[in-house]
């Protein structure tokens, strides 16, 4: 890249400087106090720190809390607790590692546990991307039904929790047999895929160009289309019903929660592949890596957003943790917002 020389084959310089000796500026070696002020170091610190507490224990919460609750155990809430199992894999070794780094401003663990790092963090956030396009493919199946009287079974459950983990797998083993690599991004305190280099050897560009396709737009235009159906059934159940107060009020809930749980997949990854893309489109422009931090940041931070939209607004799971955490029985919210619609679909025109 233009005015950013790249060196060794676990990191590069970010920003141009004394290159005649570049084990001073390694961020496996030396603090990176070139690139920001101590105070931003410790802040960053501070926020992994709460996103490794917050997405730690209301991840483990919802595992602990389905385990204990039989009627949680349904079908649709299967890939749910695959979405926390994700959630929780990248708090542990993503947030957790991250937060040490960042406390010592650089990645003190060195070159490996900077590719493991990138590693584990980029198939728990795979699996939740693509965690959430199944999300919406169940609900599609159960509540619109294309496939005329289609019927969710166990079976159908599991597949839809173990492909993630396929497709995610797919999506974050190739740095480590030479397609791009694993390296220190932002700040240099954390790690994920080389979005920044030009290197035939790696073929970067390809790489970034396969995880926008195949691990961004394909599950955000299958999220998009699956809820604008779901929108389109509920719309035409709440019209077909429009002297039911319960109905209108299940119609607006689940609208509500379609806008949250997209705006929510963009907010979390808008910004990584946006960054991604521009990378490979201005190869030839100059920029500030510190930048990065920023979309890395918000794809952590999923670990804690992505159960609140898609757990704690769940009304079933909702009143399950206040009953295990607090010993407050809501009988009054066992209904959860997905029964509600299953309700309001049933007087929509069968497919």
């Amino acid at each position: 890249m233009k005015g950013i020389p790249e060196f060794q084959e676990d990191f590069y310089i970010p920003i141009p400087l004394d290159t005649n000796n570049i084990s001073a500026f390694s961020p496996f070696l030396v603090p990176q106090d070139h690139l920001g002020h101590h105070g931003v170091f410790i802040a960053m610190a501070a926020f992994m720190f709460f996103l490794f507490v917050g997405g730690t224990s209301i991840n483990v919460l919802t595992i602990v809390c389905t385990i204990q609750f039989k009627k949680l155990r349904s079908h649709l809430n299967y890939i749910l607790v695959n979405l926390a199992i994700a959630n929780l894999w990248v708090s542990v070794f993503g947030s957790s590692i991250a937060f040490y780094c960042f406390w010592n401003r650089y990645f003190i663990l060195g070159p490996t546990a900077c590719k493991i790092e990138g590693f584990t963090s980029t198939i728990g956030g795979m699996v939740s991307l693509w965690s959430l396009a199944v999300v919406a493919v169940e609900r599609w199946l159960v509540i619109c039904k294309p496939l005329g009287n289609f019927t969710f079974k166990t079976h159908h459950a599991i597949l839809g929790c173990i492909m993630p983990w396929i497709f995610a797998l797919a999506a974050s083993l190739p740095p480590l047999f030479g397609w791009s690599r694993y390296i220190p991004e932002g700040l240099q305190c954390s790690c994920g895929p080389d979005w920044y280099t030009v290197n035939n050897k790696y073929n970067n560009e390809s790489y970034v160009m396969f995880l926008f396709c195949f691990c961004f737009a394909v599950p955000f235009s299958t999220i998009v289309f699956c809820y604008g159906q779901l929108l389109i059934t509920l719309k035409l159940a709440a019209k077909a019903q429009a002297d039911s107060a319960s109905t209108q009020k299940a119609e607006r809930e689940v609208t509500k929660m379609v806008v949250v749980m997209v705006f929510g997949f963009l907010l979390c990854w808008g910004p990584y592949a946006s960054f991604s893309l521009w990378m490979v489109s201005h190869r030839s422009e100059t920029f500030d890596l510190r930048l990065a931090t920023i979309p890395s940041c918000l794809s952590k931070a999923s670990t804690v957003y992505n159960p609140v939209i898609y757990v704690l607004m769940n009304k079933q799971f909702r009143s399950c943790m206040m009953k295990m955490v607090c010993g407050k029985n809501t009988e009054d919210d066992e209904t959860s917002s997905s029964s509600q619609v299953t309700q309001v679909s049933s007087v929509a025109p069968e497919k």
